[in-house]
């Protein structure tokens, strides 16, 4: 039964590495462009989430969140923005992390008086395949979560290639001083990216609630994920934060398999030391080889 499980676990592991890539992607495109590290990223996803659990409630399938959430949550970026993140763009990162914790920390207390502290979940109503005698189970929402998280990742490539607003935000990435003097409106830039980081959120939180349960106090994890993901890829790296994704979703899975779900997130911040402390290290021998 081994190589059927391990099937089982690496594949289920990579559909639901989409959705992680998704939310990293987000965060890589904040970081590299504004030089910050979103901490509020997870609540923004569980706010996504909440949203296809609120339209299932109402009779509507959650799925059409994928679209109502990335539109509510860009509306919500813009407002974040203009109220604190525009304050603390050119200031040390520091003071970035300690406006986003606070604004994460405000969003759970939100969402927990809105909705409450309960555990839920957006129904979806689709089924699963079973292969080898119900050794290997595919969980349909699963699949159809990695399609999407895949079109919505692709979509915004094109949108940062093709558009002037993309080819704006890359402009600005590269070079913020250079872009101001060339005519770009970074002000304007940074709000976009910013807004567009929360609706790429929502959609895969749209996701998240489809496939897992949720609560207020769950964007901890996702934010670990996607700032662990963007670490190990690099800023600018669409490739590398797939591979990432996907790679932790497999490793993930085959550690809450061999240890326990109870040590599934352990697994997770154990493996952000490790990779933090292993670039660490590397980036350490790099500058004394070249010293």
């Amino acid at each position: 039964m081994a190589p059927p499980l391990a099937l089982q676990l690496v594949v289920n592991g990579f559909l639901v590495g989409a959705i992680f890539a998704l939310c990293a992607y987000g965060m890589a495109l904040v970081w590299g462009v504004m030089n910050i590290i979103n901490i509020a990223q997870g609540e923004f996803v569980i706010l996504g989430g909440f949203i296809a659990v609120v339209l299932a409630e109402s009779g509507i399938h959650p799925l059409s969140a994928i679209f109502v959430a990335p539109i509510v949550l860009f509306c919500l970026g813009l407002v974040i923005y203009y109220a604190v993140i525009r304050y603390v763009v050119d200031k040390d990162i520091f003071v970035s992390l300690l406006a986003t914790f606070g604004i994460s920390i405000l969003l759970q207390q939100l969402m927990n008086q809105i909705f409450g502290a309960d555990i839920r979940r957006a129904p979806h109503g689709l089924g699963t395949w079973s292969y080898f005698d119900g050794i290997v189970t595919i969980e349909q929402i699963k699949l159809v979560s990695a399609v999407v998280a895949i079109t919505v990742a692709i979509t915004l490539v094109m949108f940062l290639k093709r558009s002037r607003l993309g080819q704006a935000i890359r402009a600005t990435a590269q070079n913020a001083r250079a872009a101001r003097i060339m005519g770009i409106d970074t002000g304007l830039v940074y709000a976009a990216t910013y807004a567009l980081n929360a609706a790429v959120c929502g959609a895969g939180g749209a996701l998240v609630a489809m496939v897992w349960s949720i609560e207020p106090y769950l964007g901890l994890i996702f934010t670990i994920r996607s700032f662990m993901i963007v670490v190990t890829a690099g800023l600018g790296n669409l490739a590398g934060v797939v591979v990432a994704g996907t790679g932790l979703g497999a490793l993930e899975n085959m550690a809450g398999f061999i240890l326990g779900t109870e040590f599934q997130i352990a697994f997770v911040f154990g493996l952000l030391i490790v990779i933090l402390v292993g670039r660490s290290t590397l980036l350490g021998r790099k500058r004394l080889y070249l010293k």
